[in-house]
């Protein structure tokens, strides 16, 4: 017996268009984050060198410190730090709103990670070396299956 043209096959009661289609998700913008039930269980993962105690932002397969190869153990970063070094970015690509700071933030109990600073002003006179920030988390885009991204930035705390 042949379909109709236009048919769709069915396979245990359901189109197979329907039955491959996955439902959208919330996904991380990078590794090094890690999604939880809500967006204020949202973490940092990072890894430290056994041999050492080096802490790092993300896995890793060699320790800058130490020289070697591990072993590694995955950990819980903090989602608070100090801004260590920051730069005022006054030309962007066409989607991304500037004036912006980008900066370097050492995390509390080790590791430093490049981000974003926001809810501040982007004028040298409101950053300050050593100044307290704290992580959020937000999603800031989604792609055509309707999955969301979900990036982390710091904001003063």
């Amino acid at each position: 017996m042949r379909r109709a043209k236009g048919a769709a096959h069915l396979k245990g009661g359901f189109r197979l268009a329907e039955a491959t289609a996955a439902a959208p998700e919330v996904r991380p913008l990078v590794p090094h984050l890690t999604l939880g039930e809500t967006r204020d269980q949202d973490y940092l993962n990072g890894s430290i060198c056994k041999n050492c105690n080096a802490k790092y932002v993300g896995p890793r397969l060699f320790c800058g410190k130490c020289s070697s190869a591990g072993p590694f153990e995955t950990v819980r970063l903090a989602s608070t730090g100090e801004l260590h070094v920051f730069t005022i970015i006054h030309q962007a690509t066409p989607y991304v709103q500037a004036p912006y700071v980008a900066a370097i933030i050492d995390l509390d109990g080790g590791g430093s990670v490049n981000t974003n600073i926001v809810g501040i002003e982007p004028k040298p006179e409101n950053l300050k070396f050593g100044m307290k920030v704290k992580m959020f988390t937000e999603k800031v885009s989604e792609d055509k299956e309707g999955n969301s991204y979900v990036a982390y930035r710091f904001t003063p705390a």
